[in-house]
């Protein structure tokens, strides 16, 4: 008989034949950043998750440091929209401020995390899709540039990594370009490489109020059916000079995340997004789970499917409760 349950009976064993563990250096923090001065306001459908002033960000930095998770990654939510989204490329803008904000604060204390821009226009522009509109379609090549302005604004103000999210073909490679051409070889590129159009983004989109005014993503982000494409995404990103690949959402896709894990000597990113966090928390102001439990097998998914990074709202309060473990 083979009693595999020798290595189970007790902590300790349990503990010794783990084969996969949570890198809390490996956890990303995504954060909203809006205009204003010192607002902290929870977002209705995110319990636990919170809109800052750029005033306010030295709160989320200490918490960060104390937690010793990996960094953050940064939204911006703008005061103004137009149809070019030039909030997204604008020095002044308010991620460029978020960044420099923190860079600042981090070097007063002789300190450091990861500083990773969001690079997309939904967010500034007045229709809410990811490129410019022609013809009521998004013009793939013409959001290029305004990918590549947007990249660059995050970087001259400190950004240690971008993460171009908008599935717009050729945006790494635009990026990349940009990037080399000022001289930033060093600054790393997160592609969102495998990005489906999925309703688990809900939620995110209340948060960043960045939901389509018409129309949907579907000509842009990925088909939820399928798969083999998906490696095609990843594989092109590489290409592109990607120096991490995405998968996105997390959850519904660990098949996807193993499959790019297999395909690829890259970094692999998942982002565990807001409607997978929302039903979390739904499920546990209703008594039917014990979080903590839930939140620790979820992140140890992500890790068992092959994920090196993973971007989750839930990085701040299992770092937290887990302490220096």
């Amino acid at each position: 008989m083979q009693r595999t349950r020798r290595l189970r009976r007790t902590p300790a064993l349990r503990a010794l034949a783990a084969e996969t563990a949570i890198r809390k250096e490996g956890l990303i923090l995504p954060v909203f950043v809006r205009c204003g001065q010192d607002v902290r306001e929870e977002v209705p459908s995110m319990p636990g998750v919170f809109r800052y002033s750029v005033d306010r960000l030295g709160e989320v930095a200490d918490a960060v440091l104390s937690a010793g998770i990996g960094g953050v990654m940064l939204f911006g939510i703008p005061e103004e929209k137009d149809e070019r989204g030039s909030g997204a490329y604008d020095a002044e803008g308010i991620v460029p401020r978020a960044i420099r904000f923190l860079k600042r604060y981090l070097a007063e204390r002789g300190k450091a995390f990861v500083i990773i821009a969001d690079i997309c226009l939904c967010e500034y522009t007045s229709h809410g899709h990811c490129g410019v509109l022609n013809g009521g379609e998004v013009d793939n090549d013409a959001s290029l540039p305004l990918h590549a302005m947007s990249a660059l604004a995050a970087v001259r103000a400190g950004a240690d990594m971008v993460a171009p999210s908008s599935m717009m073909d050729g945006v790494v490679s635009a990026i990349r370009a940009a990037l080399d051409a000022e001289g930033y070889h060093h600054v790393p590129i997160m592609g969102y490489s495998a990005k489906f159009a999925s309703a688990f983004y809900g939620p995110f989109r209340d948060a960043a109020d960045s939901a389509p005014q018409t129309g949907d993503r579907k000509g842009y982000q990925m088909d939820v059916r399928n798969g083999r494409e998906a490696l095609r995404e990843a594989l092109i990103d590489e290409g592109e000079g990607a120096d991490i690949v995405m998968v996105k959402p997390a959850l519904a896709y660990l098949d996807v995340v193993r499959a790019v894990r297999e395909r690829t000597l890259l970094p692999v990113a998942v982002y565990n997004v807001s409607g997978e966090y929302a039903m979390v928390k739904a499920a546990t102001e209703r008594g039917m789970i014990d979080e903590e439990r839930i939140v620790e097998e979820i992140l140890t998914a992500f890790f068992r499917a092959g994920a090196d990074i993973v971007i989750t709202y839930h990085a701040l309060e299992w770092a937290q409760k887990r302490g220096n473990v």
